[in-house]
């Protein structure tokens, strides 16, 4: 059996003392679901908040100091639930430690540079390194990509996504828009965020509202609007030269389309929504999977960089008032910069 510590076990979401969504517990039942590995040890600042853990997931061992876990543990396996600012050193450390390894919750680091700095250090130690970007394995993300690879609206020719902000809901965004393009890297990015009422959110500055334009190295183009009043609140639209898919634009349906020879929208049923906890499970389970068999996993580590790099460029874009032909060359944010932070 793989042995799994967790980092930041913190409380179930909506429960007493939840400061977030728990997402630690949704690890777990994925390790739980493999068969494979089984958790063995919990760190978390709070001791309340792991023997709470420990009494739903069980872990022989409960640490005050992540550093004492990685220490005496021998883990193959770490699953990282804190918020952003923590996570490029406690990334670091465990791939330091020799874990076979490391998944953590996204966004990825408040920075681009941490970003750097956590890849560095996975590829130094032969380290797998995943971000949960569960959204990969949400059944009308799925379905919409098989619409899409089948031909059913021609070849794709620009995407389309809505959300609340560039970071903390846009890294899914940018993460699905990667995935519905194959994977295929960015040009450049061009994009401006609005700064007079900047929100913070588990810990880091975001922008309210913006705009991005992206565009791939295989002519697809992707525009980001941010805000409540940027259009729909919630979804992706992938246009084709011979149609549109819509996932989540229409708040009635999760996935519909309208082809060629469709007189008006198709809508595909769906049963399980755009934020099933189900999506978390699945990732885990391919992480194990793909950890067991030597193959990149869904939720790798290149895939988050090839997404959280957009983020990043935009604001850079905002800053430098120019387009931000990639790979983007700064290491901060500017959006923190330029709040002062």
């Amino acid at each position: 059996m793989l042995r799994v510590g967790i980092i930041g076990c913190g409380r179930p979401w909506k429960s007493e003392g939840a400061t977030g969504f728990g997402m630690s517990h949704q690890h777990a039942f994925g390790y739980r679901a493999t068969g494979k590995a089984q958790i063995v040890a919990l760190a978390d600042l709070v001791p309340e908040n792991a023997e709470s853990f420990r009494q739903i997931h069980g872990g022989d061992a409960i640490y005050t100091s992540y550093h004492e876990m990685l220490a005496k543990e021998n883990l193959d396996i770490v699953s990282i639930s804190t918020w952003p600012h923590m996570h490029a050193q406690m990334v670091i450390d465990a791939a330091n430690a020799k874990v076979r390894a490391i998944h953590c919750e996204k966004p990825m680091a408040p920075t681009w540079g941490e970003c750097k700095a956590m890849l560095a250090a996975a590829e130094s130690n032969g380290v797998q390194l995943t971000f949960n970007h569960q959204r990969r394995f949400g059944t009308p993300f799925r379905a919409g990509k098989a619409l899409l690879d089948s031909g059913r609206i021609g070849k794709l020719e620009r995407i389309e996504a809505f959300c609340d902000n560039m970071y903390d809901w846009g890294t899914h965004w940018y993460d699905m828009a990667c995935y519905f393009n194959d994977e295929t890297d960015a040009e450049w990015v061009l994009g401006q965020i609005d700064l007079r009422d900047p929100q913070t959110v588990f810990g880091v500055a975001i922008e309210r509202h913006g705009v991005s334009m992206t565009r791939f190295k295989n002519g697809v183009t992707l525009l980001m609007s941010t805000g409540h009043q940027a259009g729909p609140r919630f979804g992706l639209r992938m246009i084709g030269t011979d149609g549109i898919i819509d996932v989540g634009v229409d708040n009635n349906t999760n996935l519909r389309v309208k082809g060629k020879g469709d007189a008006d929208w198709v809508i595909i049923p769906d049963t399980e929504g755009l934020h099933g906890d189900e999506n978390v499970k699945r990732g885990v389970i391919d992480l194990v999977d793909a950890l067991l068999a030597g193959r990149r996993p869904e939720l790798s580590v290149y895939n988050a960089m090839r997404a959280t790099e957009l983020i990043f460029a935009t604001y850079e874009s905002s800053r430098s008032h120019r387009r931000i032909d990639l790979p983007l060359q700064s290491t901060d944010s500017a959006l923190l910069s330029m709040l002062g932070k």
